[in-house]
């Protein structure tokens, strides 16, 4: 009895030292107050890139939601958006690539965008499921200068944000990458194993400046 017992303790003790504390960025409410920026580690100067989160969210019907907004002096670099018909998409600097999936919802989605400007191969991954491949955007590069905001939509640098297409629910794990990542690492991602951490925002070191009502609350996984 008294093996079982510090196998069990041993078990568990290996299951804290694997176990991964992370913040979760917490949007309770629609406002026009409420973002973050997200201090990248290196300019986003891209030609392609992997852009992950985890994403929950009540809201529903028709109601633009941004996910992730990079804008420049001059252009929305790099927006992702939950559409108006329930459809997903990202926009780099003028029309967007849209991908009919599975509604996001109240229960956390593993969402992953992907896109290479030497093919223009632009794709989605829902919970490590890859949708199917467009082409977009070829040749285009992502400019650097710009800031990253979490939860508004800015209409200019930073500024002129409009509550009805606020983010309002869960968002973290996020993580870029300057570089399309394989489906297998996206994949176990999803499922939780270890992977190389994004070389631009990597979540887990990544500086956050907080505004207005948002609250970060720390997990485990």
């Amino acid at each position: 009895m008294r093996l079982y017992a510090v196998l069990f303790l041993v078990a568990v003790s290996t299951m804290l030292a694997e176990s991964v504390s992370i913040n979760t960025l917490v949007f309770p409410s629609e406002t026009s107050t409420s973002y973050v920026e997200m201090v990248p580690q290196k300019p986003l100067n891209m030609r392609a890139f992997t852009l992950c989160m985890r994403v929950a969210t009540e809201l529903t019907g028709e109601r633009e939601i941004i996910l992730f907004a990079y804008r420049t002096q001059d252009y929305d670099e790099l927006n992702v958006w939950r559409e108006l018909d329930g459809r997903l998409s990202f926009y780099l600097a003028g029309e967007g690539v849209l991908f009919r999936v599975p509604d996001i919802g109240a229960l956390q989605t593993h969402l992953c965008v992907t896109w290479d400007s030497s093919s223009g191969a632009a794709a989605l991954f829902m919970d490590g499921r890859k949708s199917l491949t467009k082409i977009y955007k070829k040749g285009h590069t992502v400019q650097p200068g710009g800031k990253v905001i979490i939860g508004q939509d800015p209409d200019n640098y930073v500024g002129s944000f409009d509550a009805s297409q606020s983010f309002v629910g869960e968002i973290g794990d996020i993580n870029l990458w300057d570089s399309v990542l394989s489906d297998r690492m996206i994949q176990d991602m999803f499922s939780g194993k270890r992977v190389p951490r994004g070389n631009v925002f990597d979540w887990e070191t990544t500086q956050l400046k907080i505004n207005g009502e948002v609250v970060v609350v720390n997990t485990q996984q």
